[in-house]
């Protein structure tokens, strides 16, 4: 039988949800490893909504769930429905709806708080040993809840290519192992069960994003 996985996504769009390009590699891979994916998101107001055109905030105001079930194609669930008990791993997409809608980190780093349901889920994937997958800006998450662990986004030196390396820096400051990686590379945290891999933190072909998430995402089936 397929190893049934957990996708958290956070809205639909780059800059506010969840990165589409990198929710719909990991669902196409998943399908590829002969993983059934489920999909959850937290039903709650987005922090805001952003013109994708403009890059400028509107006065429009969304919902959460109701923009990512747009990528889950309707086939969605509240978070607050999951059950880590019927379920052998976790993955959690990037996109600015990580650091905004699960999280704070947009607008305070470091010192940012996790919406309780979110750190809720990935305490409870982790005491039960399953493995998590994260890409882009998603693995801040498990370094503000797992201090010590060891991730990716990455390089922590900026540049044209890594224009947001100083991600790399902040994390280490929150006590976590940084590794730096290709962007066709993942880095496992053998002892934690996380697989890290930087995708759009990266300047980089689409292909190659796309590969890296693939990479992510085998590693995550084959530890479940």
């Amino acid at each position: 039988m397929g190893k049934r996985v957990a996708v958290v996504l956070a809205g639909c769009g780059v800059y506010d949800g969840s990165e589409i390009h990198e929710a719909s590699a990991v669902l196409v891979h998943l399908s590829r490893e002969g993983a059934e994916a489920e999909i959850y998101a937290p039903d709650v107001d987005q922090m805001h909504v952003v013109d994708h055109v403009k890059g400028q905030p509107t006065q429009e105001k969304r919902n959460v769930l109701v923009e990512s079930a747009r990528i889950a194609r309707g086939n969605i669930k509240d978070l607050t429905k999951l059950d880590v008990t019927g379920l052998d791993a976790l993955i959690i997409p990037g996109g600015f709806g990580v650091a905004k809608n699960l999280s704070t980190w947009a607008t305070q780093g470091k010192n940012c708080s996790i919406s309780k349901e979110v750190e809720g889920v990935l305490k409870a994937f982790h005491a039960a040993q399953k493995p998590i997958g994260l890409c882009c800006i998603s693995p801040v998450l498990a370094a503000k809840i797992f201090p010590g662990c060891e991730l990716t986004v990455g390089h922590d030196t900026e540049c044209e290519k890594w224009p947001y390396a100083k991600t790399a820096e902040t994390m280490k400051e929150l006590g976590c192992k940084h590794v730096n990686k290709h962007v066709t590379e993942v880095h496992v945290d053998v002892k934690n069960k996380l697989v890290t891999t930087s995708a759009f933190m990266c300047n980089a072909p689409i292909h190659e994003i796309y590969d890296g998430i693939g990479k992510m995402v085998k590693e995550v089936v084959r530890l479940a």
